[in-house]
C-alpha cells in the first residue's frame, strides 16, 4: 500500500514536468470552463422554468411536481448532454496532446483541437451515454430523499470510477460508448491502485494549495473590517485567482496521469517524460 502511494506522489510529480513541458495543455480547462458557463447561461431560463436550475446550481432536490413534469427530464437531459459534450470534448484533446508529448512529439493546441474534432462522433456518443445516466440518477434520486440519495450517490461514485479511462480510449481507439466503457472498466482492474495512489497525490497537494490560497482571503476579509478596502480587495482577488489557477492545473494533472496509465497499461509503452522504473514498479503486482 506504502509503496501504491509513493508511486502515486512520483507519477503526479512526473505528471507536473509534463506540464512544464506544455503549458499550453492549461488552456483546454479554461476554454472547457468558459464554455461550461455559456451552456448554463443559454440553458438558465428554461431552468429556471421548471424549476430545475437549483438541481443543476446547488444539486438541490427535486419536488414532486416537478418530478411528474416529463418537459422538465428532456431539457435537463439537454443540459446535461451539452455540458458533457463541452467537457469531454475539451478533456479529449487535452488527452490527445499529453499522449504526443508522451510519443515524443511536440504538441499544439491546434493538435489537441484536431484530434478532438476527428472524434466527434466518439464525443457526442459518450456525451448521449452520460447524459442518460445522469437523469436516471436524478429519476432514482427523486423517488425518495433518503435512499433515492444513498442509493444514487452510490451508483454515481460507481459510473465516476469505471468511467476513468474513457476519454483516452475514445482519443486513441476512438471506441463507440458502450464498448468505451467495456474498455475503460478492463484498464481500470490493472491500474486502480496507482489510479487511486497517483489521485491521491494531486488531491492532497491540492488541498494544501487550496489551504494557502485561502490565506490572502483571511486577510482581507480582516483588512476590510478595519477599511483597508483596497489591499483588502487586492488580496481576496489574488486569492480567488489563485483558487482558479490551482483547479485549473489539478484538472489539467489529473488528465495527463489517467492518459499515461492508459497508455502504459494498453500499450505496455512508457510514455516519454515518466520514469521507466517508476511505471514497472507500479504495474509489478498485475
Amino acid at each position: 500500500m506504502f509503496q501504491r502511494i509513493s508511486n502515486g506522489w512520483s507519477l503526479a510529480k512526473q505528471s507536473w514536468r509534463v506540464l512544464m513541458l506544455d503549458k499550453e495543455l492549461l488552456v483546454f480547462p479554461i476554454v472547457s470552463g468558459f464554455c461550461c458557463l455559456l451552456v448554463l447561461a443559454s440553458f438558465i431560463v428554461p431552468l429556471f422554468a421548471t424549476g430545475y436550475v437549483d438541481v443543476v446550481l446547488n444539486d438541490g432536490q427535486i419536488s414532486p411536481e416537478e418530478s411528474q413534469n416529463p418537459i422538465a427530464y428532456i431539457i435537463l437531459f439537454a443540459f446535461y448532454f451539452v455540458n458533457y459534450f463541452v467537457i469531454v470534448f475539451f478533456n479529449s484533446a487535452l488527452v490527445a496532446c499529453a499522449i504526443i508529448r508522451f510519443k515524443g512529439g511536440d504538441p499544439t493546441v491546434a493538435d489537441g483541437f484536431r484530434a478532438s474534432m476527428n472524434r466527434l462522433p466518439q464525443i457526442a456518443g459518450w456525451a448521449l451515454l452520460s447524459a442518460t445516466v445522469g437523469v436516471i440518477l436524478k429519476v432514482i434520486e427523486s423517488r425518495s430523499e433518503k435512499v433515492g440519495q444513498i442509493v444514487a450517490g452510490l451508483l454515481g461514485a460507481a459510473w465516476s470510477v469505471t468511467t476513468y479511462f474513457v476519454v483516452p480510449i475514445l482519443v486513441v481507439e476512438k471506441a463507440g460508448p458502450i464498448d468505451a466503457f467495456k474498455r475503460s472498466v478492463s484498464v481500470l482492474k490493472k491500474t486502480w491502485g496507482e489510479s487511486l495512489s497517483a489521485n491521491f497525490g494531486i488531491g492532497f497537494i491540492s488541498f494544501l494549495a487550496t489551504i494557502a490560497c485561502f490565506v490572502p482571503i483571511g486577510f482581507g476579509i480582516f483588512l476590510a473590517f478595519n477599511e483597508q478596502f483596497v489591499l483588502a480587495g487586492a488580496l481576496v482577488a489574488c486569492g480567488i485567482f489563485s483558487l482558479i489557477l490551482v483547479s485549473l492545473i489539478t484538472a489539467t494533472l489529473n488528465s495527463i496521469i489517467i492518459a499515461a496509465l492508459y497508455l502504459f497499461a494498453s500499450e505496455g509503452e512508457v510514455p516519454t517524460a515518466f520514469d521507466n522504473q517508476l511505471l514497472k514498479q507500479a504495474f509489478v503486482n498485475h
